[in-house]
């Protein structure tokens, strides 16, 4: 690994890799009461091979040696492991605080009431749409009434600051005030992600990301509330039309954020689950923190990168080449420009006839799979169904 420099920006040493991540992505189980077209990690099923409780409570105590400040909790839907309360508790009380997204289907009063009780634990609910008719036929009929509902049962307990987790697609990107709006009711934060063509977002990614003009409206409107709005690192890509927007503006995979699975494999990103960007298993190769310090993987990414053709381009600066994740389930070279790039100099690229997306390492779906309906489909919930909370239990 190239010795880190003395000076520099924030930005310039995070390029060369910390001692613990700032952002870790852990997900919990690949079980899931939904079937979102997008899902970055083809969720549905439970992977037999999950982690244990003692396994898992271990992870946590390595993350209070590293003195890893928060972990974001993801899944599948990590509520319905049947340990995930207790899993919680033992992280804040081993000084890890959680942030744990959920579809809401068990922020029930009570459980919101727990939740507002509890000192460092933070909670993001998944919405993709500010109404039924655009959230529904993405993730499901019923999931939009039943994030609302969870939102203000943590609303109702006194639970400050939750937050409404939104992926930005081209069915969704006008309603970005009405998504304000819902939160800012509530007394909560929107937090907007970008849409990654990863795990079944690769099916849909074509249809659902959005188009050059949505791109800059989007680039606007955040330039005018990106203060008030939580994006982390999803949009980087955009600053290449000018002024910087809020936000870690580096791909950060291997370097501050990584994620761990629910049998201990370690990925380089939340956004990059496939055998390329594996860095290695915590049951086997020592731990997660000698992963994240000395896996292959991980020098290489901490090492200096060429930037590629990106380099000639003026803006290389602002938006670094873009996206490691979506460049690779695009089929593009990593060291070339993003499949989003504002500049247009990666659309010779992906009209290439001889242009392959790698196939998925892993896919843990329930069967069929929801994907959007086209605007001009009669009725736009048709052939969606939603499983009930109480027919998940009973299956169990």
């Amino acid at each position: 690994m190239a010795e880190r420099p003395t000076g520099g920006t924030l930005i310039q040493q995070f390029e060369y890799g910390l001692d613990a991540p700032i952002c870790l992505t852990w997900e919990l189980t690949y079980a899931c009461n939904l079937s979102c077209a997008h899902c970055l990690s083809s969720s549905g099923k439970r992977d037999p091979r999950e982690l244990t409780t003692a396994q898992a409570e271990a992870v946590i105590d390595e993350l209070q040696a590293m003195k890893v400040f928060y972990v974001n909790i993801g899944g599948g839907e990590p509520t319905i492991r049947p340990d995930f309360w207790h899993l919680l508790d033992y992280a804040v009380e081993h000084q890890v605080g959680v942030k744990f997204s959920t579809n809401g289907s068990q922020i029930t009063p009570e459980r919101a009431a727990r939740i507002a009780a509890t000192d460092y634990v933070d909670v993001q609910v998944s919405l993709d749409g500010a109404t039924a008719e655009v959230n529904d036929p993405l993730r499901g009929v019923g999931s939009y009434a039943t994030a609302i509902r969870a939102l203000d049962n943590l609303f109702e307990a006194g639970f400050k600051d939750a937050k409404v987790s939104v992926v930005v697609t081209r069915q969704n990107v006008h309603q970005l005030d009405d998504f304000k709006r819902i939160a800012s009711e509530r007394g909560a934060t929107l937090r907007l992600t970008r849409l990654r063509p990863s795990g079944r977002g690769v099916d849909v990614w074509d249809e659902m990301h959005p188009t050059a003009e949505q791109q800059r409206d989007l680039y606007n409107w955040l330039l005018r509330e990106g203060e008030k709005v939580l994006t982390g690192d999803s949009f980087f890509h955009l600053a290449a039309f000018g002024e910087p927007l809020p936000g870690l503006n580096l791909c950060g995979a291997g370097r501050v954020v990584c994620l761990i699975d629910p049998i201990g494999d370690v990925y380089a990103c939340p956004f990059a689950i496939h055998d390329r960007f594996k860095a290695g298993n915590i049951l086997d190769d020592g731990g997660f923190a000698t992963v994240w310090r000395e896996s292959e993987l991980f020098t290489e990414l901490r090492s200096p990168q060429s930037g590629g053709a990106c380099t000639s381009c003026s803006a290389f600066d602002a938006c670094r080449g873009g996206c490691l994740a979506a460049k690779f389930f695009t089929g593009l070279p990593l060291d070339g420009p993003d499949p989003e790039c504002v500049k247009g100099h990666s659309d010779l690229a992906l009209m290439d006839p001889d242009r392959l997306a790698p196939a998925a390492s892993q896919d843990h779906s329930r069967g069929s799979v929801h994907k959007p309906v086209s605007a001009c489909d009669e009725n736009p919930l048709s052939g969606l169904t939603f499983i009930p909370l109480e027919a998940l239990s009973a299956s169990r």
